[in-house]
């Protein structure tokens, strides 16, 4: 009997990263000349990302170089979800995103009927906050990565463990 290999999809987001290209992009804003004088701040509250400026122009550019320095550390954007910017009294604006980790249950509901729509012949188990895929044909399984690669999705989601 064959054994039967299997995969995680799953969509983790690295929160050291994060903070790490948040203080990387705190320290290129305060040198550039364009924000000489204004009032800015990227914070981090649990899973949450917090961006302060002195109007939504400002907002956009800091999270213009906010965005670069996240993608050079490997942080999937796809994963980091802003509201609509608050106004403030004193003229500041603030906008928040959420951090999202995990695979929601209406996402892994659309993965698992689309792969079982497939008819391709693995198993797909909702754990938590992941997707497990199993089955007996390691072809089946690339099969499965290529599908799940086309669905389009409100988040980023990696393959892990696979075996």
């Amino acid at each position: 009997m064959a054994k039967e290999a299997s995969f995680d999809i799953v969509s983790e987001l690295n929160k050291e990263e994060v903070k790490n290209g948040v203080q990387i992009a705190l320290k290129e804003l305060k040198n550039r000349f364009d924000f000489k004088g204004s009032t800015f701040d990227i914070t981090t509250e649990g899973n949450q990302l917090v961006v302060t400026a002195e109007d939504d122009y400002k907002i956009e550019q800091v999270k213009e170089v906010l965005f670069s320095k996240l993608i050079k550390r490997g942080v999937p954007l796809k994963n980091i979800q802003f509201s609509d910017s608050e106004h403030a009294l004193g003229g500041n604006a603030r906008q928040k995103a959420d951090l999202v980790s995990g695979i929601d249950k209406e996402s892994a509901k659309k993965l698992t009927t689309a792969i079982k729509n497939s008819k391709i012949k693995v198993k797909a188990q909702i754990q938590e906050d992941q997707l497990r895929v199993t089955g007996k044909n390691r072809d089946d399984l690339q099969k499965v990565i290529a599908l799940v690669k086309d669905i389009d999705l409100p988040i980023d989601l990696q393959f892990t463990n696979y075996r």
